[in-house]
């Protein structure tokens, strides 16, 4: 196992061999350096809007120009994995569900931004969770995530060796972002976020096909969690974290809880409720783009 690797303090890219291509093709968009004018079409980018559904990052687009009155684009990926919508300096971007699917679109992300030389640009994960001790709707913004092992990292295995780097989140961001919710009278909380690596066993479900533990195993399990400051668990967040630490990016994570894991497995909201919750991140975030745009 190679050692931890500490973050960057300025944005760039590691693999220098990306300035010597003249074309690189970023498949999982469907979107190339000489296909498009990405410099033209990207280059104002101040924020990068992500989370895993795509059909809801298009309405949060949509939401965000109704709001801030900023055109939107059409959908700019020309692939089915993921879509790309603009609302001036903002992209909105889905990431499909878990770190594997996020990975890719946070690398060709991380290229875009590159090749339009953007400066300065923030990277904010919106999303849903399962929540640990805290009330349905409460919106967490991670202090730090920790990875299925309980450490604050991320895990990838490269040349069948395990690689383990820093998984940190811009502290400063948090502090704003939980100073807007309070502001808007949303029900916010600072705590860690546990990135499972499934939905079912990972997070100690009762309710999957396998279940090789008992309920009271389960609950200890997420007692230990609530005892070291864990609040939430979703999929994304070491990955997400980790990534935007090395390219040197500020990044905050912002997840509505749909459940409390302490008194079920399964989202039982009704439809309302859920239409209210599922809001309450993006209502938070955008909040803060506006004050922070000045729009």
């Amino acid at each position: 196992q190679m050692a931890l690797t500490p973050c960057p303090s300025t944005l760039h890219s590691a693999n220098s061999a990306l300035n010597l291509n003249q074309d690189d093709f970023l498949y999982h968009f469907g979107l190339s350096r000489t296909s498009v004018d990405l410099e033209k079409l990207f280059g104002d980018v101040k924020f990068v809007c992500c989370g895993g559904s795509p059909t809801r990052f298009e309405h949060y687009a949509k939401e965000f120009s109704k709001e801030s009155g900023l055109p939107v684009s059409a959908n700019l990926s020309r692939s089915d994995r993921f879509v790309i919508y603009k609302t001036g300096p903002v992209l909105w971007i889905n990431h499909g569900m878990g770190a594997p699917s996020l990975s890719i679109m946070m690398v060709e992300t991380l290229k875009l931004i590159h090749y339009a030389r953007a400066t300065d640009v923030t990277f904010i994960r919106l999303g849903t969770s399962g929540g640990v001790g805290v009330t349905p709707g409460s919106v967490v913004v991670t202090s730090a995530p920790v990875n299925g092992e309980l450490n604050e990292e991320h895990v990838q295995f490269i040349a069948g060796k395990k690689v383990t780097r820093e998984a940190r989140l811009d502290s400063r961001l948090q502090q704003d972002l939980l100073a807007m919710g309070e502001e808007l009278s949303l029900p916010v909380v600072s705590g860690k976020t546990l990135c499972a690596d499934d939905f079912y066993e990972g997070q100690m479900r009762l309710d999957g096909y396998f279940c090789d533990y008992s309920s009271n195993d389960k609950f200890a399990f997420l007692r230990q969690l609530h005892e070291m400051g864990v609040r939430n668990i979703e999929m994304e967040s070491t990955c997400f974290s980790s990534f935007t630490c090395r390219a040197g990016i500020p990044a905050a994570i912002v997840c509505v809880t749909l459940l409390n894991r302490m008194d079920g497995d399964q989202v039982t909201l009704t439809k309302e409720d859920y239409l209210d919750f599922e809001t309450r991140p993006f209502k938070l975030v955008t909040a803060f783009i506006r004050q922070q745009l000045s729009i």
